[in-house]
């Protein structure tokens, strides 16, 4: 069998331009290349069955951790009352780029989440990954700490918002 988990979110599937995490036989991917090429821009055969949710969990660590990262970037370019469009010109052209900049940025700073990947979603996810790097005996603190903060948004009646809303906690 293959498993194959996406990323590049309403958008990604709306336009075809998925990313595709493959795992399954390689010496059956010609049989269905062709199916996936209608949703997806970018089709990567990570290894056996497995490994296409295996990456994907490293995917969901990686976002949350940018998602962090750039709500707290938000929040103290707001409170220093920077010109936001104008920080993102400076900083989307650099080292901090990103897909997560490129596409939730201006809705971080409009207070916009009524779209993307939901809140409890995220939560799922970072519980799998947690749980997985639980069982080979590694520590991941930031993920930890990240999934609380998306805890607490659930909890605040915010399960169903973007993931980009972890912000909310920063502003308040």
């Amino acid at each position: 069998f293959f498993d194959a988990p996406v990323s590049g979110g309403e958008a990604g599937a709306i336009n075809g331009a998925l990313s595709i995490m493959l795992g399954g036989p390689k010496k059956k991917l010609l049989q269905i290349n062709n199916l996936m090429d209608s949703y997806a821009k970018n089709i990567v055969h990570i290894g056996p069955s497995g490994h296409g949710q295996l990456t994907k969990m490293v995917n969901q660590l990686c976002i949350g951790s940018l998602i962090q990262g750039l709500s707290e970037g938000v929040a103290l370019g707001k409170k220093s009352n920077l010109n936001m469009n104008k920080v993102l010109d400076a900083i989307s052209g650099g080292a901090a780029q990103s897909w997560q900049m490129d596409n939730r940025f201006k809705s971080m700073v409009n207070s916009e989440f009524d779209f993307g990947f939901a809140v409890d979603l995220m939560i799922k996810d970072l519980k799998i990954a947690l749980n997985h790097s639980n069982d080979l005996g590694i520590k991941l603190p930031s993920t930890k700490s990240i999934l609380q903060n998306y805890k607490k948004l659930s909890t605040l009646g915010d399960g169903g918002l973007d993931t980009s809303s972890l912000i909310k906690l920063l502003e308040k």
